[in-house]
């Protein structure tokens, strides 16, 4: 384990939006609903914010990130994405929340003009931190599991197996009562998350409800869904399907660990808003949730995972695990992980998460047997006509091949790049930019292969 000499030279972050509206997602695709942050949402994403400055752009702070600067954001020196999938602008929004606690306005934000005037941006100096808004049509990085149909195969048979058969059976009364307090949603255990999503919901915005629902509700429905969503979103393999979510996100924080660890490259902050499906996988692919039980499940808004990139007084850098469980935990705590104890070296993390890690859009459409959604229909295509080029090469004479040929390459390759890059096909990531406790059984579980 690191000593607290280390010196952290940068972190990378995943943050979960803050508390929104309603919100409906398919319990066998997980296709998802648009819904809309709510002021308190703002405000915990303001608040983490402000608490992750206070720990790294802090320079009293033992934690302080080496050589950023605490005044202004540097934009050569963070990195931020977010989800703008089918929770609408909700994880857009957490992020400009967020930002706004992290690097807050100040009148260092300013320009002097010719004539001698200097003028202060506005608000006070707001500072406007760039937000690379992740499109899922043109970017499968952080929503793998989205039109992916061996995750849904997964997920059925999930739900088909004896031990989901076996919990969804001893807890049919459970289930039964709530039916009452769910406004005519279907009461079953598939559809679980959506049960207790409402139910959450309700409790912190209607009055009404919250006195209605029996005290100890609210607390078995999270059980029975950190238990459902933990089998949904991981597998035991970690390059299973179940581990989509956090395969896919997966080459964006490799990247961003390793360009932090480079003393010549400037980034030290890479910030990624997303819902909580990767969470549960990370927390599976790392071995976070087998060393800490209380991990299996999913995570609360504004929750935020840390890996925190630090350099020992000998030896090459080394990696922390820090987690805050949104509102439930006043500070991050430091998790074991990866079967060890405490810091690990960054090269053991690095060379276990890399050969699962989803790098392409092609890759992504191979794994989830794609090939029409989010750009898998071009790639088929632009696979189609090369596939034709070469068999017409083999049909004709090598004088004429000579001619044909070359045309018809240039033609090929021109489309398939052309088709690529403007889906932002030919790496994962390029998308684009807009500024602005767990249940316990004795029953084992089914993890998806």
């Amino acid at each position: 384990m690191s000593s607290s000499n280390d010196k952290v030279l940068g972190v990378v972050f995943l943050t979960r939006h803050g508390d929104r509206q309603g919100f409906y997602q398919s319990p066998t695709n997980y296709a998802a609903a648009r819904t809309a942050i709510t002021p308190l949402g703002n405000v915990q994403e303001l608040q983490l914010g402000q608490k992750l400055r206070s720990i790294y752009l802090n320079a009293s702070s033992p934690s302080a990130i080496q050589g950023f600067n605490t005044t202004l954001a540097d934009q050569n020196q963070i990195q931020v994405r977010a989800d703008a999938g089918g929770e609408g602008g909700v994880i857009f929004d957490s992020a400009v929340s967020l930002l706004q606690g992290m690097f807050p306005a100040t009148t260092s934000y300013n320009t002097t003009l010719a004539n001698g005037t200097t003028v202060v941006g506005p608000l006070g100096g707001y500072q406007y931190v760039p937000v690379e808004s992740v499109e899922p049509g043109n970017d499968i990085s952080l929503e793998g599991w989205t039109s992916c149909s061996k995750f849904d195969e997964g997920t059925q048979a999930f739900y088909a197996s004896e031990p989901f058969k076996q919990m969804a059976a001893e807890h049919a009364d459970f289930l039964q009562q709530l039916g009452q307090y769910m406004d005519g949603r279907p009461v079953t255990f598939d559809n679980m998350w959506n049960i207790f999503d409402y139910m959450n919901v309700e409790s912190i915005h209607d009055a009404n409800f919250l006195k209605a629902l029996p005290p100890t509700f609210l607390a078995q429905a999270r059980a029975l869904t950190n238990w459902h969503q933990y089998r949904t979103f991981s597998s035991p393999q970690i390059d299973g399907i179940g581990n989509i979510a956090g395969r896919a996100i997966l080459p964006s924080i490799l990247s961003g660990l390793t360009r932090i660890s480079n003393s010549s490259d400037p980034l030290k902050m890479v910030y990624e808003s997303i819902s909580y499906k990767p969470f549960v996988s990370l927390f599976n692919m790392t071995g976070v949730a087998q060393q800490n039980p209380e991990l299996e499940g999913f995570v609360n808004y504004a929750a935020s995972l840390v890996f925190e990139v630090r350099q020992p007084s000998s030896g090459g850098p080394t990696l922390r695990f820090l987690f805050k469980n949104g509102t439930d935990d006043d500070d991050f705590k430091q998790y074991n992980f990866m079967g060890g104890s405490g810091d690990i070296p960054l090269s053991t993390f690095v060379d276990a998460m890399t050969p699962a890690a989803i790098n392409s859009t092609t890759e992504w459409c191979q794994i989830c047997n794609n090939n029409k959604d989010r750009g898998c229909g071009a790639i088929a295509a632009a696979m189609t006509v090369g596939a034709q080029s070469n068999h017409i090469h083999q049909r004709i004479g090598p004088v004429g091949s000579g001619f044909l040929g070359a045309g018809l390459t240039i033609v090929v390759i021109a489309s398939m790049l052309g088709v690529l890059a403007f889906l932002g096909l030919l790496t994962v990531g390029k998308a684009s930019k807009r500024k602005s406790k767990s249940l316990h059984s004795d029953h084992g579980s089914v993890e998806k292969a």
